[in-house]
């Protein structure tokens, strides 16, 4: 049974939020000093699998990529994902799914942008083809903190990660 902060958070207005199926080759990202990650950097491929599972519909892959306990934080507060079935339910409730852009540090966070598609068992709609951001914690190669940042084209800078 779903806790009702676990639902809050599912229920969320921003559940569009990064979910996505990643190419770290195409994106990359840069460490403080300005150096591209190298595309095969090992969170950044923890990410990308994450990512690529939950495109391809495949929740139980996405959940996998997931520490219990993990945090997540969805437009609202952030939560306590105590078990595997709150992970899978998490990931379940994310509709759309993606193809990871970007990623960079940012200090201890990962911040990876997504374009956001369709996904089998899940119901993108118009936030298909949008950009949409997420920072990761990934420690052990697994995430650790799964957090919603603002969508890229409210960022007035401009960039997208």
């Amino acid at each position: 049974m779903r806790s009702p902060l676990l639902l809050a958070l599912l229920m969320a207005p921003l559940a569009l939020a990064g979910c996505g199926s990643g190419d770290a080759e195409r994106g990359g990202g840069r460490d403080p000093s300005g150096t591209p990650l190298p595309p095969g950097h090992e969170d950044v491929r923890v990410i990308d699998r994450w990512a690529r599972a939950l495109a391809q519909g495949d929740v139980e892959a996405a959940a996998d990529r997931f520490a219990v306990p993990s945090v997540a934080q969805n437009g609202g507060p952030p939560v306590t994902l105590d078990s595997r079935e709150e992970v899978l339910a998490f990931n379940d409730a994310l509709p759309c799914g993606g193809r990871l852009v970007k990623a960079r540090p940012a200090g201890r966070y990962i911040a990876a942008t997504f374009r956001l598609t369709e996904r089998p068992g899940g119901d993108c709609g118009p936030g298909a083809g949008a950009l949409a951001r997420t920072a990761f914690v990934v420690r052990d190669g697994k995430i650790r903190q799964w957090r919603r940042l603002p969508d890229p084209e409210s960022n007035p800078a401009g960039d997208p990660a």
